[in-house]
């Protein structure tokens, strides 16, 4: 099969890139022509590396540019001999749309973002992909038929990106909690911040460590500069590689108050952390529902923190998570998610009354 992905770009950091790169490189891997357009970004030299062709199309959201965007992606389409074009965000759906009607073959679109009002676009594709259940039963609450929704819960275990990644664990002093993600309020940080004020009030040793960045994260020092607990709570800032740090990490926690199917549980699985999550979206489908990873309601400190004090007084109940963590670990492996996301593909070829191309000659 040939498969063109279409995305604004290949930055590190963004999950949709990132399920989008894993993506691309697994059918790579198959043995499928894959190419991947966009802005361009530090996941260029990964993809090439994995046999997935990189090429330009601008996103930039203007009218000139798109319009360019759009003629050119029409002729990538014709050069590559795509089958399916695979989009990633409502600006990429929006451009390959009537490129794809034009040429007569499939769009598929995958929701990453479904809290984005923009997401509804995402129903111009053939087929819907939501990468969480939650995710699907919210964009059918907007409007897009179930016929086209496909559900396939992300997963990133045995990714190329991930493949060469560092596995000595970062020395953490416990009990040590471990948050890493972008320091945005949509991911619960004053809860955590509020909640971890009570733990340390009972639990003095007990350290956290914040991993990411954004543009709160200045609001969030000043927030903890003034509580009692502030020298227990280390900003790490942003790593390229997060992993060591989920290895030496006590409790893994994620306290978010929206979140279509988090990637960073699957990493922190794969770690053998135990898992402290919110009760919210895709997270407990990437928790077994509730077997690989305690759930509390989101806004709610205290539930977190009665969670967490719960886990840091009893080392056992700590043990017992990390072992939870691997329940069914295998579901949250790429190569599922890829051979899936291909069976997507051939209904939606069948719906055109289309056959995959062999995947070869690649394009030079």
């Amino acid at each position: 099969m040939r498969i063109l992905h279409l995305l604004n770009h290949t930055t590190q950091s963004n999950g949709h890139v990132h399920a989008a790169v894993d993506l691309a490189c697994e059918q790579s891997k198959l043995g499928h022509a894959v190419a991947v357009a966009s802005g361009g970004g530090d996941f260029d030299a990964l993809l090439s590396r994995n046999g997935v062709e990189i090429f330009t199309i601008d996103h930039r959201r203007k009218a000139a540019t798109l319009l360019r965007s759009a003629w050119a992606l029409r002729r990538l389409v014709g050069a590559f001999s795509a089958d399916i074009v695979h989009a990633h965000m409502m600006t990429s759906a929006v451009l390959a749309w009537p490129v794809c009607k034009l040429v007569g073959i499939p769009l598929v679109a995958t929701v990453h973002n479904e809290f984005e009002k923009s997401a509804i676009l995402m129903g111009l594709g053939t087929r819907v992909i939501a990468v969480s259940a939650a995710v699907g039963s919210s964009m059918r609450r907007r409007g897009i038929p179930a016929a086209k929704l496909r559900v396939i819960l992300n997963g990133t275990i045995g990714s190329a990106r991930l493949a060469s990644r560092e596995t000595t664990p970062i020395a953490l002093a416990s009990p040590s909690l471990l948050f890493v993600g972008g320091l945005h309020p949509r991911k619960g940080l004053a809860d955590l911040f509020a909640a971890f004020e009570l733990v340390h009030h009972r639990h003095p040793q007990a350290r956290l460590h914040i991993v990411g960045d954004g543009p709160f994260a200045e609001g969030y020092r000043d927030l903890v500069a003034g509580l009692s607990c502030r020298e227990a709570v280390r900003f790490e800032g942003s790593k390229s590689d997060p992993f060591p740090w989920m290895l030496g990490a006590d409790i893994f926690v994620l306290p978010s108050h929206a979140d279509p199917a988090p990637l960073v549980l699957s990493e922190a699985r794969e770690a053998g952390c135990a898992v402290v999550a919110t009760h919210v979206d895709g997270i407990p489908e990437l928790l077994e529902g509730g077997e690989a990873g305690v759930l509390v309601p989101a806004r709610d400190p205290d539930a977190l923190a009665a969670a967490l004090s719960g886990l840091i007084a009893a080392p056992d109940a700590i043990n017992h998570w990390r072992d939870r963590s691997q329940h069914r670990i295998d579901r949250l492996r790429i190569a599922r998610v890829a051979r899936e996301t291909l069976d997507v593909y051939d209904e939606a070829l069948s719906q055109f009354g289309r056959k995959a191309r062999s995947a070869l000659p690649r394009t030079s």
